[in-house]
């Protein structure tokens, strides 16, 4: 029995080295060289301040700013240690509670297009809560809101839309796509730079 304590610590040691020491050690190392913006978290910097990240979506509810999607986390918007989506189905009435309160919150902002349907990714939460990003018809559905908020021509802000709208991944994967925080810290720019 004594003659397998030795074989079994030295190979406890070696697998310990090679997957708990070298092996994060690599991986990291690699990460930081090839990956360095993902692998930080994917940060946004504005004025030289970290702003938020390209990965998390943040609450947004002043007029002059886009808005993202709901975000279902508890106990407050956009936690990324509590994601996860709200789990309502299409007929339980707290879905449609907080749809006819998403509403109610883009009619009080006013400056609504006439005669447009509300992009369901501006009513509803996302699955995991914490989507940093909205379909170009949600944003150009709050274009006349921000241009009108912000006494800016709504023509720029549809522009500035625009140019922050990612398209489809090799024009075949996913779908186009606007990250709202990128969006509102340039209209901040454009207005304020």
């Amino acid at each position: 029995m004594k003659s397998l304590f030795r074989p079994m610590l030295v190979i406890f040691a070696v697998l310990t080295a090679l997957t708990g020491l070298a092996y994060p050690a690599v991986m990291t190392a690699f990460g930081q060289a090839v990956f360095h913006d993902k692998a930080n978290g994917s940060l946004i910097e504005h004025d030289g301040k970290v702003a938020g990240s390209r990965l998390i979506g943040q609450q947004f509810d002043a007029p002059q700013y886009f808005w993202g999607r709901l975000s279902a986390t508890t106990p407050m918007p956009y936690d990324a240690k509590g994601s996860s989506g709200s789990n309502l189905g299409p007929i339980n009435p707290a879905l449609a509670d907080e749809t006819k309160g998403r509403l109610a919150a883009l009619q009080a902002a006013g400056h609504l297009p006439a005669g447009v349907a509300v992009p369901v990714d501006l009513v509803t939460s996302s699955g995991s809560g914490l989507d940093p990003e909205i379909s170009p018809a949600a944003a150009a559905y709050q274009v006349e809101r921000v241009a009108a908020a912000r006494q800016m021509n709504a023509n720029d802000v549809a522009a500035l839309v625009d140019r922050y709208t990612s398209r489809r991944q090799f024009g075949l994967f996913g779908e186009a796509r606007v990250n709202v925080l990128e969006l509102n810290l340039a209209l901040d720019e454009v207005q304020h730079g």
